[in-house]
This record gives C-alpha cells, sequence and structure tokens, in this order.
C-alpha cells in the first residue's frame, strides 16, 4: 500500500508552535512514527505552506499508485474551497486529520470545507491520529483486495 501524507501551513513548526495545543513532537517524529509502525506501508510526505503546492500534490494523485491519502491541511481547512475541490477530483479515499480538537476550538476553527469530500475526519487524537487514518486506510484496502 502507498500513502501520500500533506501537511499543511505552520505544521513544519509542530514541536515548537504551541506545543500545549499542539504537543511537543516534530513533524520528523510523526512520520518517522508512521514508518516504524507501519513498515508495509510506502510513505511520501509533503509539508507546504503554500496553498498552490498543497494542491498541486494533490493532483499529483491522479493517475498515480497511490492508495490514499492523509491530509492536515492547517487553517486552509476553514477557508480553500481550491484545497477541497483538489481532494473532490481524488479517486481514492481521502483522510482529514487536526491534532487538536478543532470542534472545541475558536468558532473560525470548528468548520471544515474539506470534511464534506473527505472519507473520514479525525481530530483530537494528536499525533495518534494519523496512525488512526493509516490504519484505517489499510483496513479498506485490504478488505477491498480481498473480496
Amino acid at each position: 500500500m502507498r500513502l501520500l501524507v500533506i501537511n499543511g501551513p505552520n505544521l513544519n513548526l509542530l514541536g515548537v508552535r504551541e506545543p500545549h495545543i499542539y504537543g511537543t513532537q516534530t513533524l520528523a517524529d510523526i512520520e518517522m512514527d508512521l514508518r516504524d509502525s507501519f513498515p508495509d506501508v510506502a510513505f511520501d510526505f509533503f509539508q507546504s505552506n503554500h496553498e498552490g503546492a498543497i494542491i498541486d500534490r494533490i493532483q499529483s494523485v491522479i493517475g498515480s499508485a497511490y492508495d490514499g491519502v492523509l491530509i492536515n491541511p492547517g487553517a486552509f481547512t476553514h477557508y480553500s474551497y481550491a484545497i477541497r475541490d483538489a481532494i473532490a477530483a481524488l479517486s481514492v479515499p481521502v483522510i482529514e486529520i487536526h491534532l487538536s480538537n478543532i470542534h472545541m476550538r475558536e468558532e473560525f476553527r470548528r468548520h471544515s470545507v474539506i470534511a464534506p469530500v473527505c472519507t473520514a475526519q479525525l481530530s483530537g487524537f494528536g499525533s495518534t491520529g494519523y496512525r488512526l487514518a493509516v490504519t484505517t486506510l489499510a483496513h479498506s484496502h485490504h478488505t477491498s483486495h480481498t473480496q
């Protein structure tokens, strides 16, 4: 199984930026944890603070060998219809991930324009949310290939 993991703006500052909200793990720590926890999964990781770069990376999934996408769109979650539309063009499952529980934060963070075009949303599980997303996609991938 091959998965693309996309992280949006400010996630390159994990471990430094508001650790009381986002934890002390760095993005590199999360990536290493995924590789160690799922040795049979081929991961490609991408992080950008730029909306267009994220859209280009999402579009690169079309016609590729990816079996799914995990995306933490950061603040783009709440207003990027362009990222939403790029996700809607995909035929593979996409899981939206947030380290914090966006539904218990400021009002503007509670709405996701991305969620309606995703297979699922995981919010509030910290970095464990990434592992939960991979487990979910691995299970659905295994199930679809054994039927």
